[in-house]
């Protein structure tokens, strides 16, 4: 592995700046690790001996984003540079943030309180030769997150980093160092008192990666998995039966890896199933059955998803997705099904739909699903849509105000007749004129109590 990197202009730029002034300037972290590894760091981050005030002075543009532990994020030209003065970290009482911090005037004391060796690099801006004083270069050459120092000591300074640690294994398809993966069970405890918003933001990032079972099989090893998503520990044993090759937990991971790198479709192939141990029933030797798991699972996931502060928007789609999971299309479907199906589920879920079903199917042997099982039912959807026929109660050819010109009150009850009257429709899509729907809710008043002709 070569030691030095490749320094883009601007930011030889930045740093040069910084020199003029008598100052000391080093790129650190990620993007030195990145550049090693041959792939584009997305951000620079830069360490200095430079005090804040005084790179606020080097520079016009500068934002304060943690001051009181000596960072500031530089705008320089088109990027924004995260730019930290050489610290000592004092007690991480909050289990995240230390309570005070020292400045240094040495580079190799800043990078000691880095977590692990890959990002505890820095290199010279003039030069691109990398300073690597724990070995990081070595651990990436050999694929391994390891500490630096006494794992426990950095873990229980920070209790997200045992989850970074999964989560940067999973992204580089690296392994954790064994010192390092003994010490996440240890401190469990520190890590419980992370935010759930920090630890969503991780665990999305595993979802989304390449392979994200790499990092769900290591957060069950690590036992970090049961403080995130308890309800999937608890899939784990759960036998299926019939052509399942593998049990709740592992199918949910490998139906995981078969979805589109989405989050709502990988958050909901990882969660579709959680309801079956509670919907698990045993009628004999092999036979069981999980009646109603689409619905306890849509629940379980929702409430999960809710406690580790995702938005409400994700939550409601992945909810939606796995509350209609449990669909048998087939070529005897009739028109009338098709579009009572689409009515049902949402014509804007159903191609995220028909993809988690996919990769349910994956999920159950390994293998990937043939998408020509379900590619014909989005042709008859695409095909009734070109026909200009109804799905929803906004397809219909009249609206609330067309109902109470005949004499329906507003309210609850107009609200039950539209539903009549669209399923009519989705019957019978020649009924949907506003002369005939019209016509039919007139014939519904008798059944709703009200006089004929109001």
């Amino acid at each position: 592995m070569h030691r030095s990197i490749a320094i883009p202009k601007d930011l030889k730029e930045f740093a040069s700046r910084l020199k003029e002034a008598g100052f000391t300037c080093y790129f650190v972290g990620g993007a030195v690790r990145d550049s090693l590894l041959g792939h584009v760091p997305e951000d620079w981050d830069a360490a200095t001996d430079a005090r804040p005030e005084q790179v606020m002075q080097v520079f016009r543009r500068v934002i304060p984003t943690g001051i009181q532990h000596g960072t500031v994020t530089v705008l320089w030209k088109d990027r924004r540079v995260e730019t930290t003065t050489f610290r000592v970290d004092g007690d991480y009482q909050d289990g995240r943030h230390p309570k005070t911090v020292r400045f240094t005037q040495d580079l190799i004391e800043d990078l000691s309180r880095r977590d692990f060796t890959m990002n505890g690099m820095a290199a010279d801006p003039a030069s691109g030769q990398v300073v690597d004083p724990y070995g990081g270069m070595a651990d990436l050459a050999r694929g391994s997150v390891k500490a630096i120092g006494d794992p426990v000591a950095r873990f229980m300074e920070d209790g997200l980093r045992p989850l970074r640690a999964v989560r940067f294994a999973c992204r580089f398809g690296f392994h954790i160092d064994e010192q390092t993966q003994a010490a996440i069970p240890i401190t469990i405890d520190r890590f419980r008192q992370v935010s759930a918003e920090r630890v969503r933001d991780e665990l999305s990032k595993i979802l989304v990666s390449s392979v994200p079972s790499r990092g769900l099989f290591l957060l069950d090893t690590s036992g970090l998995l049961p403080a995130i998503l308890p309800e999937l520990s608890a899939c784990k044993g759960v036998t299926q039966g019939g052509p399942h090759r593998y049990d709740v937990f592992e199918h949910l991971v490998r139906a995981c890896d078969a979805a589109a790198p989405t989050l709502t479709l990988r958050l909901a192939a990882l969660l579709h199933d959680l309801g079956k141990p509670a919907c698990r029933l045993e009628h004999g030797p092999g036979d069981l059955s999980f009646h109603g798991h689409d619905q306890e699972g849509a629940a379980l996931a929702s409430a999960a998803l809710k406690r580790l502060k995702f938005p409400n928007a994700v939550t409601e789609r992945v909810e939606a997705l796995i509350r209609n999971h449990m669909f048998d299309y087939s070529d005897a479907w009739t028109d009338a099904a098709v579009r009572r199906f689409v009515a049902r589920v949402g014509r804007p879920l159903l191609e995220d739909l028909i993809q988690l079903r996919l990769a349910d199917m994956a999920g159950v042997t390994g293998v990937p699903a043939d998408p020509r099982v379900l590619m014909p039912l989005v042709r008859r959807v695409q095909e009734l849509e070109a026909k200009d026929q109804a799905f929803t109660i906004r397809d219909m050819a009249i609206k609330g105000e067309d109902l109470a010109a005949i004499g329906w009150p507003r309210g609850p009850l107009m609200g039950k007749v539209l539903i009549e009257l669209l399923d009519a429709v989705l019957e019978d899509p020649e009924l949907n004129s506003k002369e005939r729907l019209l016509f039919i809710a007139e014939k519904l008043k008798r059944k709703y109590g009200l006089a004929s002709g109001t």
